[in-house]
């Protein structure tokens, strides 16, 4: 029988005036049988329509659509159940969670359809025939790949799992088929690094423009490596070293390929202490959810704030980060202070939960907040990043609540856009001037 559960019906849609509801189950389109929201996406692109629906009772009907071009049905489904990961890399973040976590945080994904859909990386490691002939036919594009090294034996070290496809194989079939893929490394100095990376980056940039960026972030390890293979952490010697042979390199590539390609993540410049290049060098930013140009992002949106900030009075707010983004957020907030007029305190928080390498603003949980907190003249509010909070669930990353965080402080806590709108429209709002 299979087909997909229907979520939600969207109020005055086609499918409502049809008496479609949330729990029916959608088995076909136009003879097609379903297997994920893909599915029906793709065959409910044509505008005469013969949906075969179970009802939640087990009563079977057909109902024939015809409707205007673009008219969507309005049902929404769950989103797909995700293929688990066969890969044992050597340095998977879940492997590295402390105990006490939510079960999802413990869920390794590999599905190329998440790629498709949401943005999210997978190796292609464990692809089939009938899953590449679908992503080709359904023109799944674009795709968000982890290459992490073309040499085979190589890549394989990096898995952990020996007998993959070679991933310049499946790439090139993808390319050939016009699939557009944005692609990543993990660097591992010491071993993807030197003449193996050179390589990769070389092979990445022979099949652009089908591969249209290539990111490079740094490995991330936390404290609870037990038992793992050891890793060599990034250190300041090495991103300094990196910036100064690759970030000339990336110009170069962007002058050989027109456009710019190859992207190293923030987190090179901001242990390496070495300027950012301009943000017109990361082109339309397509490696911004990978951590990539987020810096550059900010102190060009920081300057646009600082343009048109108004003097707002009295008032005190503490804004809390992650130690990476510290220094950058606390310099554009000094500046915001003299402009309106209110005293803003930047809390630079210590990941305990994940280990003092671990740095980056999106993995601070609601405890170790509570911590750093403590002892700091809060004034009348605090700002919390969204990247802190799980997405329509309202809690960190250790189940602490929003509301929780707020009887924990005292003091209101407001969830604001991680950029210095989100801050300075949460200064209007505090100060009564949001609607002005």
């Amino acid at each position: 029988m299979a087909g997909l559960i229907i979520e939600g019906v969207m109020p005055g849609s086609i499918a409502e005036e049809l008496e479609i509801e949330p729990g029916d189950r959608l088995l076909s389109v136009n003879g097609n049988r379903l297997r994920d929201v893909i599915d029906y996406n793709y065959f409910t692109s044509e505008e005469l329509l013969v949906l075969e629906l179970e009802k939640a009772d087990g009563e079977l009907w057909e109902l024939e659509v015809e409707r205007e071009e673009g008219e969507p049905l309005g049902i929404t489904f769950p989103a797909p159940e995700p293929a688990r990961c066969g890969n044992n890399c050597v340095f998977c973040f879940v492997h590295q969670l402390p105990k006490g976590l939510r079960r999802p945080l413990y869920v390794k994904d590999e599905d190329y359809r998440l790629s498709f859909l949401y943005g999210n990386y997978v190796t292609l490691a464990n692809i089939g025939r009938k899953d590449l002939e679908r992503i080709k036919e359904q023109r799944l594009s674009p795709l968000y790949i982890s290459v992490h090294a073309t040499d085979p034996l190589l890549r394989e070290q990096l898995l952990g799992k020996s007998g993959i496809l070679p991933i310049l194989d499946v790439m090139r079939e993808l390319a050939e088929a016009r699939i557009t893929m944005h692609t990543q490394i993990v660097l591992c100095p010491g071993l993807n690094d030197g003449a193996a990376f050179a390589q990769t980056v070389e092979d990445m940039a022979l099949m652009y423009p089908w591969v249209a960026s290539l990111a490079v972030v740094p490995v991330g390890l936390t404290g609870h490596r037990k038992k793992l293979p050891a890793l060599t952490p990034l250190t300041r010697e090495f991103a300094e070293s990196f910036i100064k042979e690759w970030g000339a390199k990336c110009e170069a590539l962007a002058g050989r390929l027109g456009e710019p390609f190859l992207f190293l993540a923030d987190e090179f410049y901001i242990k390496g202490r070495l300027p950012f290049p301009p943000l017109e060098s990361y082109g339309d930013l397509p490696q911004l959810e990978n951590g990539v140009g987020m810096i550059p992002l900010f102190l060009s949106e920081a300057e646009q704030v600082l343009e048109e900030a108004e003097h707002l009075g009295p008032g005190r707010v503490t804004v809390v980060t992650g130690e990476s983004p510290y220094r950058y957020l606390a310099e554009f907030l000094d500046r915001l202070c003299e402009v309106t007029g209110t005293v803003i305190t930047p809390v630079a928080v210590k990941n305990r939960l994940f280990g003092g390498a671990v740095t980056v603003t999106g993995l601070v949980c609601g405890r170790d907040i509570v911590e750093a907190l403590q002892g700091v003249e809060l004034g009348d509010l605090v700002l919390v990043p969204d990247v802190m909070i799980k997405e329509g669930e309202g809690m960190f990353l250790d189940d602490l609540t929003v509301e929780e965080l707020e009887s924990e402080l005292g003091k209101p806590v407001l969830v604001v856009e991680s950029n210095p709108f989100g801050i300075y429209h949460a200064l209007l709002e505090a100060a009564g001037r949001e609607n002005r």
